[in-house]
């Protein structure tokens, strides 16, 4: 496995690098989830458009505006506060890397974002597993930094919980008893799985949005409907792949800086796109299929772009994977929109 100790780290040098495990950065994650309802809108005939409106208006808002608040909502996923891990000698429990500064590019959350299917089954007994560095099969310069840095640190799970290696523990968040459990659907975890952050199996974002599909389903509002829509992740490569290195960061700024330019979201493209995708069953609410569709498809199409910067070789990829995720969000709302 990949070799650690021989990477000396400066927090000068954390700093110098850019890089995100967030996937599409959060304003592609909104126009996403907006192009998907003006789709809709303007193919009533093949989509639940009218259904989904009917909603917005009953809620007391013009369709612009419910798509705004999915979108929004689908852009602040990357932004929860609900995932820290405590220093190794320290135990002092932080949401985010030091050398990050804050910036919600290096929250732990965004480490629940992945579905990794270049393996199978995890420990979890999940079909793809997420993040867990141990077992990557890509890797990066900054996927090596990271684990170093926060090498034997461990998952905030409480007071009386796991501690520093001298005993200390400044717990600000039960994330194993609260985060990590919501997102334990249908599988089985251990406190011990999260006392290294090097080998922390992270459950995989077809949970992340299965959770909150359960939560919509059992209350339907159009925020937590926007939360489940932050899994078209799966449809950026690096979160197939799983990295958060490999120009996991420069391709996802390229695709926001490109989005209109290159028209990334042709509408036919988008039409051709929801014929790859399994419409979610009308007698239950199951979405983790789905979203992992979506991440078989960029796994099977998205690789270049973690290789290759040629801007023809991103836009043959964007040019697949935009109009995919917007499709994946047709097909959900399409569902969604016969609970409200």
């Amino acid at each position: 496995m990949k070799k650690l100790c021989s990477i000396a780290i400066s927090a000068s040098i954390m700093l110098g690098m850019s890089g995100s495990a967030s996937a599409w950065y959060q304003d592609t994650h909104k126009q996403i989830v907006i192009d998907a309802v003006e789709y809709m809108e303007a193919h009533p005939d093949t989509t639940n458009f009218n259904k989904l409106n009917a909603a917005a208006t009953g809620a007391g808002y013009t369709i612009e505006q419910f798509a705004d608040i999915l979108g929004q909502s689908a852009y602040d996923v990357d932004d929860f506060e609900d995932t820290f891990y405590c220093g190794a000698v320290t135990g002092v429990c932080e949401q985010y890397p030091i050398y990050d500064l804050g910036s919600s590019l290096g929250h732990y959350t965004s480490w629940w974002h992945f579905q990794n299917h270049s393996r199978g089954t995890d420990e979890h007994g999940n079909d793809f597993g997420g993040y867990n560095y141990q077992l990557l099969t890509v890797w990066g310069t900054l996927d090596n930094l990271i684990a170093t840095w926060l090498w034997g640190s461990h998952m905030d799970d409480g007071k009386k919980g796991m501690t520093g290696w001298f005993g200390l523990e400044k717990t600000q968040y039960d994330t194993f008893g609260k985060t990590e459990s919501n997102y334990r659907i249908g599988s089985n975890s251990s406190k011990s799985m999260y006392d290294d952050f090097e080998h922390s199996p992270f459950q995989p974002i077809d949970n992340l949005g299965q959770y909150w599909y359960n939560q919509f389903w059992d209350q339907p509002t159009a925020q937590t409907l926007g939360f489940v829509l932050h899994t078209t992740d799966m449809l950026q490569p690096h979160h197939s792949y799983v990295t958060i290195d490999l120009q996991h960061s420069p391709w996802e700024e390229w695709v926001l800086d490109f989005y209109t330019e290159e028209n990334l979201n042709e509408e036919a493209l988008i039409t051709e796109a929801l014929n790859d995708f399994t419409p979610l069953s009308a007698d239950d609410h199951e979405v983790q299929g789905i979203i992992t569709e979506g991440g078989a498809f960029s796994y099977a199409n998205g690789g270049t772009v973690l290789e290759s910067t040629d801007h023809y070789d991103r836009v043959q990829v964007a040019k697949q994977m935009i109009p995919h995720s917007i499709a994946m969000v047709i097909h959900i709302l399409n569902h969604a929109a016969d609970r409200f």
